[in-house]
């Protein structure tokens, strides 16, 4: 209907817009607007709005992939649609729906410009939800462009893509777990 349609057109438009238009965004909206300054909240919300574009668009086209048959079996059945939503559409689409989010989080996972705008890039452990903090993709920018301590550029580059290689391959297994539950 007429609300799918502006969801998809959002979601669509919203996609294309880059990581540091995000960051402006976060910067105006939650650093001042909300008060929260550059803090792990600041930079976490934005993250999370610049990711619910890739995992609106990944669960709609997981529930679309569900077969039709699927839908039309469990009618026959005698089940209602909540009913044939929430036990053959979701857990048919699940593994779908967890590649988006997993993609979404590798997306915020190497996040540098939304980052440093909102959480801002202090250097010391941040003691609260609301400290400045900076994470290893922007410490990694840093190193990187001054570029007096190179090695230490590298083993944070190395840590970052192990961290990658580790979520998604946790991501895998579970997936699997999952599949072999229900399939």
């Amino acid at each position: 209907g007429l609300i799918h349609r502006i969801i998809s057109f959002g979601a669509d438009c919203l996609a294309g817009v880059p990581s540091i238009i995000y960051g402006l965004f976060g910067f105006i909206f939650f650093v001042i607007t909300l008060n929260l300054g550059w803090s792990i909240i600041s930079g976490g919300l934005t993250l999370a709005v610049m990711i619910i574009p890739t995992i609106i668009r990944t669960t709609e086209e997981a529930i679309k992939a569900v077969p039709h048959s699927f839908r039309e079996i469990s009618y026959s059945l005698g089940g209602g649609k909540l009913d044939t939503i929430l036990k053959v559409v979701l857990p048919t689409s699940l593994p779908g729906i967890l590649t988006g989010v997993i993609l979404g989080i590798g997306r915020a996972v190497g996040e540098t410009a939304a980052v440093i705008f909102t959480a801002g890039s202090s250097l010391g452990i941040p003691t609260s939800a609301f400290s400045s903090t900076r994470t290893l993709a922007v410490h990694f920018y840093i190193l990187a462009r001054e570029g007096i301590s190179m090695p230490k550029a590298y083993a944070t580059a190395t840590v970052l893509i192990i961290i990658i290689l580790l979520v998604n391959f946790i991501a895998y297994r579970l997936m699997h777990r999952f599949m072999e539950r229900y399939y």
